[in-house]
């Protein structure tokens, strides 16, 4: 806005000039240019160019004197100065060092002057402080029951009682093998949405199925050596048998949870990985009617935990084919 009065000023008519100051026409009590006001808009503007005049006028006043050796008037003007209210900081350190010189050399002491302004440079505003993750804590235990079959195969699924359970990474898991008229692993856990291979390891023909739904499929009769996929997007037990030999039994355990785990066979298991907080622990096993469920707290350095299934499912009448019958013995499968 100075600039802009200054061009203002050198462009106004001699004659608009009072005549305060021969030595100095551009300078003067009033504004040499005259500001009309017809709105409340005209009269802001016309105030604030009126104090940048004001400025304008005792800072180069004063120097004028200065120069001419008025000592006195140039200190009483850069002392005015001083006094605005609002000054801006830079101008208050250029013209303060001035003011105090000419107030020496005329002698005596000038009527007390504000404190220069403070400015106050701006500060990088500081990083957001990262919380840190917690703590991930391993749950153990162990497992008891199972009947005569043993604990072997439990599966342990932990689900956040305090909040949501996110949901498991989808994942493809090596191959459940058909060897020996057997499936290898017996039990497996996999996460939800899961892509599981089976693959055919025997010197026989094989045709995997399943009638557990929502998670019911057929992979078809395939031959030594060739290997079939499913996904299984349905949380539960799924319950494998093959069409061909009636022998063959084996479980898929399917997790909507992205903590839990299988026990080996002396029932320990150990879930990785979980956040502290309160969860309800579910525990299923081939052999049990009922999966077991409890509230669990899980803490850093937490006990161990001791789990018990019960193993009161009994063997089916028949192992149905996959149509859901029963097998014709005659066929010798």
């Amino acid at each position: 806005m100075l600039l802009a009065l200054t061009l203002l000023l050198s462009a106004a008519p001699k004659a608009a000039v009072p005549k305060a100051d021969a030595g100095a026409p551009w300078l003067a009590e009033t504004m040499p240019l005259q500001l009309s006001v017809r709105s409340p808009e005209d009269l802001a503007f016309k105030a604030a160019a009126e104090r940048e005049y004001l400025i304008f006028n005792l800072l180069a006043g004063g120097k004028v004197a200065w120069d001419r050796g008025d000592y006195q008037g140039a200190a009483t003007r850069w002392e005015s100065l001083l006094r605005t209210p609002g000054l801006p900081a830079e101008l208050d350190s250029l013209v303060r060092p001035l003011a105090k010189q000419a107030r020496a050399k005329v002698g005596g002491e000038a009527a007390p002057l504000p404190e220069p302004a403070i400015t106050m440079t701006p500060m990088e505003p500081e990083p957001p402080v990262a919380k840190a993750a917690p703590t991930l804590i391993a749950v153990s235990g162990v497992i008891t029951g199972g009947g005569t079959h043993g604990p072997g195969g439990a599966v342990v699924v932990l689900r956040r009682a305090d909040g949501p359970t996110p949901k498991p990474r989808a994942t493809r898991v090596k191959a459940v093998v058909q060897k020996d008229k057997r499936f290898v692993p017996h039990v497996l856990a996999v996460p939800q949405g899961a892509t599981v291979e089976f693959r055919n390891d025997d010197e026989l023909f094989h045709n995997v199925f399943s009638l557990s739904k929502p998670n019911d499929f057929d992979l078809g009769l395939y031959k030594s050596g060739a290997q079939r996929e499913q996904v299984f997007p349905t949380a539960g037990p799924v319950q494998l048998l093959c069409n061909i030999h009636a022998s063959m039994n084996g479980w898929l355990y399917v997790s909507d949870s992205p903590w839990f785990a299988q026990a080996d066979g002396n029932g320990r298991f150990t879930v990785k990985n979980v956040p502290p907080g309160q969860y309800e622990l579910e525990t299923w096993h081939e052999w049990s009617l009922q999966q077991v469920k409890q509230t669990v707290k899980v803490t850093a350095g937490m006990a161990e935990l001791a789990l018990n299934v019960d193993g009161d499912r009994r063997s089916p009448a028949f192992v149905p084919d996959k149509a859901g019958k029963q097998r014709q013995p005659q066929l010798g499968y």
